[in-house]
């Protein structure tokens, strides 16, 4: 994509904030998520290691003399650097050698083994996860009610959202991946089907060079789609797969998720474990989720026609859409995002907690008709917590599908996914 077709993305300050700090800055992330695009975008020169007509010899020159693939203009992009180890420990070296900040942007779609870099690059590198695009970077949400603006106190929010349901159906299906964002609709919809297939079929083998059953991955995805959204066991996946007549064992559940882990294209959702007013018990389970609804949409191979005649599925596939935009906006702000669960039931699907201590607790749902129960929730949660402990909350939210943001009479402030931005 050329510069003047950048759309710009919410991590690119980010970016400019480390190379103004730090000799190198790591891009990481799954493929296609604009990794590339966005370091380009700001780099003098450029070395494109899985280039068909170099990549060869640029290996060959990483494991004789690294140096040389260091030279150009700065910031210099290595993209997809963990094609040659090596240069990890060259960058830096050089960044050392030269002292100054801004040298090198690397980009990288797996994340090579422990083992295979003799330095960690702290102090040196400042790591940077990108996401496939939120809404509100993909333009279609109209970003009138901030997440930031909500934590600094900013509580009189009245908007519309016009982002209709099936308009959030096709969000979905076609997921938050650049190249997709303006194409016709039937070419937009099949590129999350290209990035699963490329997932099963090399990706996964590709990180760590051990050949994977491509079945096995197929029926491992499936089952962590079905179970989207939700503290599914890892029992209760192994059963799933076997349902389908293939058996898998827990070394190679774990294997395989593990590589999903490292190619960026499952990221699960920690538990958020508070000081409590009484002793309930906390579930600790992550939360399943990919990267990107999409994923999920296309290995269950539904589209946006089929998403809107199953409205309960529908509901977990926006959770895990609004879980991908609110770790984006999360980040932005120097927050993690995580899910709230104990023994009684009580639940948020997510919790938002910047590194300064201030929190906020958001429930998911699609329809207008849950609203009053999921607030109802929202404020028994804010009545356990231990406040000489743990801060007020700084805002309670529900995050829904529907037309317009406000806030309640309790304070609970009720969010359309297609207002909410950074």
């Amino acid at each position: 994509m050329s510069k003047s077709h950048y759309l710009s993305r919410i991590c690119d300050s980010e970016l400019q904030s480390a190379l103004a700090t730090m000799g190198a800055a790591l891009i990481e992330g799954a493929k296609w998520c604009g990794k590339t695009s966005t370091a380009a975008n700001v780099a003098r020169s450029t070395l494109f290691m899985q280039d068909p007509d170099s990549a060869r010899s640029y290996r060959e020159m990483a494991d004789t003399k690294p140096s040389l693939l260091l030279r150009g203009e700065t910031p210099r992009l290595i993209d997809e650097w963990q094609m040659s180890p090596v240069l990890w420990d060259a960058v830096r070296f050089e960044v050392d050698k030269r002292g100054v900040p801004g040298q090198f942007i690397l980009t990288g779609s797996a994340t090579p083994a422990d083992n295979v870099t003799a330095h960690t690059g702290t102090g040196r590198f400042a790591r940077i996860l990108m996401r496939p695009m939120s809404l509100y970077e993909s333009q279609e949400s109209n970003g009138t009610v901030s997440l930031a603006g909500l934590f600094d106190g900013k509580h009189d929010i009245e908007s519309v959202s016009d982002l209709g349901i099936e308009q959030i159906a096709f969000c979905i299906c076609r997921g938050g991946f650049p190249a997709t964002i303006g194409k016709p609709d039937a070419a937009a919809l099949r590129m999350p089907v290209d990035y699963l297939e490329a997932v099963i079929n090399q990706d996964i083998s590709q990180v760590d060079g051990v050949e994977k059953n491509p079945n096995r991955v197929r029926l491992l995805l499936r089952s962590l789609a079905r179970n989207i959204a939700t503290m599914a066991s890892a029992q209760t996946v192994l059963k799933d797969i076997e349902s389908a007549g293939t058996g898998i064992s827990d070394k190679t559940f774990a294997a395989y998720n593990n590589a999903l882990r490292r190619i960026f294209v499952v990221e699960p959702m920690p538990a958020w474990s508070p000081s409590l007013r009484s002793k309930t018990a906390i579930r600790t389970s992550s939360k399943h989720h990919f990267v990107d609804p999409s994923i999920a949409a296309a290995v269950m191979r539904i589209n946006p026609a089929g998403i809107l005649q199953d409205f309960e599925y529908f509901g977990f596939l926006f959770e895990s859409l609004c879980a991908r935009d609110v770790r984006v906006y999360a980040q932005h702000n120097d927050g993690d995002v995580f899910h709230y669960r104990d023994k009684s039931g009580l639940e948020a699907d997510m919790i938002v907690a910047l590194r300064d201590g201030r929190w906020g607790a958001i429930e998911v749902k699609l329809g207008n008709r849950q609203i009053e129960e999921a607030a109802e929730n929202l404020l028994k949660l804010k009545e356990k917590i231990d406040a000489g402990k743990v801060r007020e909350p700084s805002f309670l939210m529900v995050l829904t599908g529907g037309q317009y943001a406000f806030r309640r009479k309790d304070g609970v402030f009720v969010v359309p996914i297609g207002c909410l931005k950074n």
